[in-house]
């Protein structure tokens, strides 16, 4: 289904390259939304007299690219908890919001900004508001695509305003260690291959337990999603975190599939489908054992997993 996404995160020339990359995103326009002036200017916004924010709509694919992490990737773009503007440009024009569309998407983008609050990633409390969308004005066209239109400016810009540095100190991921993976966890984790069907350590186990990343210990699956779909692999209806996982299209083997991987460290997981049982949601979450550690439900308080315990009835 195409929907559409509007996200605020200060100066929209940095806006629109992040999401520009990802497959199931069709198109990101630059634009003013949240006031009360009708087809504001540029010069008009930026006085701060029209109530708009400076905003990027982005239509996609959900069936390829989630809303969830489209919410991931705008959160990376930006510091959420300035309450006076982004970086070196202040002013009401520059502060950040995420304007819903739908019930659901309200529900997902505040989900996300909780967890988000709550991580102890930021020295500050989280201010970016959730907003009902309202309408959306296009920005002249020399503002649409200006990365692409003015790239030396653009990457001189973003580093100046403080944009770069601040994204680096708070989000750029160290190298996981991958030194105490076997071989098999190697090939499959990293070099992204598919291990034989029923030749696997969890494809028939349903022990009451946590599956976690192979190769940083981020928690996945919980054995009460788990069941059997008769392809010889571990399948679950869903992860413990969307938030957790990236989906993304993935055309290898002239297959037309969604791959799923472990956000942090980036591991191959295996891929979702949509043909899992309806009682449990309707998708299939086809994941190799080898990028997969179980964790006893017995052994989650010993191994720091104990607040999991509230997943399992």
């Amino acid at each position: 289904m195409i929907q559409k996404a509007i996200f605020a995160g200060g100066c929209f020339w940095c806006m629109v390259k992040p999401f520009h990359k990802y497959s199931g995103v069709l198109q990101v326009v630059s634009g003013y939304t949240g006031g009360w002036k009708e087809y504001p200017t540029y010069r008009e916004v930026c006085s701060g007299t029209t109530g708009h924010l400076e905003a990027v709509e982005i239509t996609f694919d959900d069936q390829i690219i989630s809303y969830m992490t489209l919410l991931d990737i705008f959160w990376q773009q930006i510091d959420p908890t300035d309450d006076g503007g982004q970086f070196n440009d202040r002013g009401s024009s520059y502060l950040t919001a995420i304007f819903y569309t739908s019930n659901k998407q309200k529900e997902m983008a505040e989900t996300s900004r909780d967890i988000l609050n709550s991580s102890g990633r930021f020295p500050h409390p989280i201010v970016t508001k959730v907003l009902p969308a309202t309408a959306f004005y296009p920005a002249e066209e020399e503002h649409q695509d200006f990365y692409q239109k003015h790239p030396e400016y653009y990457s001189g810009y973003r580093r100046a305003s403080g944009r770069a540095g601040y994204l680096e100190r708070f989000w750029s991921a160290k190298k996981p260690n991958i030194d105490h993976l076997t071989p098999l966890q190697k090939s499959i984790a990293i070099d992204g291959a598919t291990e034989p069907p029923y030749q696997n350590a969890y494809w028939n186990h349903f022990a009451k337990g946590l599956y976690v990343d192979v190769i940083d210990g981020t928690p996945l699956f919980v054995s009460d999603d788990k069941f059997d779909d008769g392809h010889g692999w571990p399948s679950f209806s869903r992860p413990v975190n969307h938030e957790l996982i990236i989906e993304k299209l993935d055309l290898s083997h002239n297959l037309n599939r969604i791959e799923v991987r472990s956000r942090d460290s980036n591991a191959h997981l295996g891929h979702v489908f949509d043909d899992g049982p309806l009682e449990m949601g309707g998708r299939r979450y086809c994941i190799n054992s080898a990028a997969l550690r179980f964790i006893p439900y017995e052994r989650l308080d010993l191994e720091g997993y104990k607040e999991y315990k509230v997943l399992f009835k």
